[in-house]
């Protein structure tokens, strides 16, 4: 059985430092996240809120075995966008 789901929370206001990016190095400002699990991984991007450009989370995807876990990725990966730092994947 092929399982997924996607969670976005939009206008984070990221902390002094930022968010590492695979594609642009660190990205600053009002952010959104958008986590996607599929196939036991949650896979995390970010983009400036309301541009269309995607940039893949440095560390992604972090292995998560089910929903519960994916969705507590995304909202640790929310949690450290607002602190800032150079964030990166949380790990599970």
């Amino acid at each position: 059985m092929n399982t997924w789901a996607t969670w976005t929370t939009q206008g984070i206001l990221s902390g002094h430092g930022g968010v590492k990016t695979v594609e642009i190095g660190v990205i600053t400002g009002d952010l959104t996240v958008h986590t996607m699990w599929i196939e036991g991984e949650a896979r995390l991007t970010v983009q400036y809120s309301g541009a269309l450009d995607w940039f893949t989370v440095e560390g992604s995807p972090v292995p998560a075995a089910d929903e519960a876990a994916a969705r507590e990725v995304h909202q640790r990966m929310v949690e450290a966008v607002k602190e800032g730092g150079g964030a990166a994947a949380p790990q599970a």
